[in-house]
């Protein structure tokens, strides 16, 4: 492995790690504000379940990110390099901000930006482009629809039933809980799993794109080390800013955002979880009233999702500069 390759696999791992610790706020955050689990149990169930889910799910997304969206004969190790660390940045920025952003947008945004600086937008496949860009941008419309259908067959299903009901949603959310932390990690640990193999392949340590079982073990661990930290800015905002979660809130958004998710990592497409989730709950609770969420967070949510892409696209292509000075290419 080259020098330049370490410096891949250090920032992929880093990002990685970030992903699951931003992103964990979408996991937990409802169980821990519908007062469903203590914090420190559902953070280490939600990490275990992020290092099974890439083990049962496949390799889809890994392959779209990796070899469908950009030309492998056009990326060179600085290219790969500057999606990563432009990535890692905006984790950081957004995180320290409490802004609920997408890690998938980073990537994506970084891949592009760094691609089209160095190789010019032919190197871009547009096929693959647009894959990611439909699953992008409808998964959390899926969400939201998805929220408001659950939330209003769920409330259907519970008329006239006494408040000890709430114990049911409660203990059910360590099955939702699991079930989504399955699916996210299935998802979003793909995308560096695909970032490490396209770098393989670059670096001539293997012939064709195939992940090895190493890349999956080694994401797996990541993305679970991440969410057993657990972003607690992120965990406030989802938690409790959009409305006051309660236990029936947390169980249908948790399925809602789960369906979304598993299946966009079964056929190939990388989401945002954090998108899919928001939407989720937003969706639950209009189903009850409109002015129930809190749009004005809605709407920084939807800012910072908007200029995420465009933005880790021009920091990408900023960092491959001199990156590509340093490690050559």
């Amino acid at each position: 492995m080259s020098l330049a390759f370490i410096i891949l696999l250090i920032s992929a791992l880093l990002f990685d790690f970030l992903n699951g610790f931003h992103d964990s706020s979408n996991i937990v955050a409802t169980p821990i504000a519908s007062r469903a689990m203590s914090p420190r149990k559902i953070l280490w169930l939600a990490a275990a379940a992020h290092f099974a889910g890439p083990f049962l799910f496949g390799v889809a997304v890994a392959e779209t990110i990796g070899e469908g969206l950009v030309d492998a004969a056009h990326v060179t190790m600085p290219v790969v390099v500057a999606a990563m660390v432009s990535a890692v940045i905006w984790n950081i920025v957004t995180w320290w901000m409490g802004i609920p952003s997408s890690s998938s947008h980073a990537l994506v945004g970084g891949l592009v930006g760094a691609v089209a600086v160095s190789s010019g937008l032919d190197a871009i496949q547009s096929s693959g482009l647009i894959k990611v860009s439909i699953a992008l941008f409808l998964s959390p419309v899926l969400g939201i629809l998805f929220g408001y259908l659950l939330m209003n067959l769920t409330l259907f299903l519970a008329r006239g039933a006494t408040p000890g009901i709430n114990r049911f949603f409660k203990r059910s959310q360590m099955v939702t809980a699991v079930g989504l932390a399955l699916s996210h990690g299935a998802n979003d640990a793909q995308k560096t799993m695909g970032v490490i193999t396209l770098g393989l392949l670059v670096d001539g340590a293997i012939d064709e794109f195939v992940v090895p079982i190493w890349v999956i073990a080694a994401s797996a661990s990541m993305i679970a080390l991440g969410t057993a930290t657990g972003g607690w800015r992120l965990i406030k905002t989802l938690g409790g800013k959009i409305y006051k979660i309660r236990p029936v809130h947390g169980f249908v958004s948790q399925i809602a955002g789960a369906s979304v998710i598993l299946g966009a990592a079964l056929v190939g497409g990388p989401v945002s979880t954090t998108q899919v989730m928001s939407s989720s709950i937003m969706g639950a609770g209009t189903a009850e009233r409109l002015s129930k969420v809190r749009w004005q967070v809605g709407s920084e949510m939807l800012t910072a999702w908007v200029l995420t892409i465009p933005i880790a696209a021009i920091l990408a292509a900023i960092l491959y500069f001199p990156l590509a000075y340093l490690l050559g290419g």
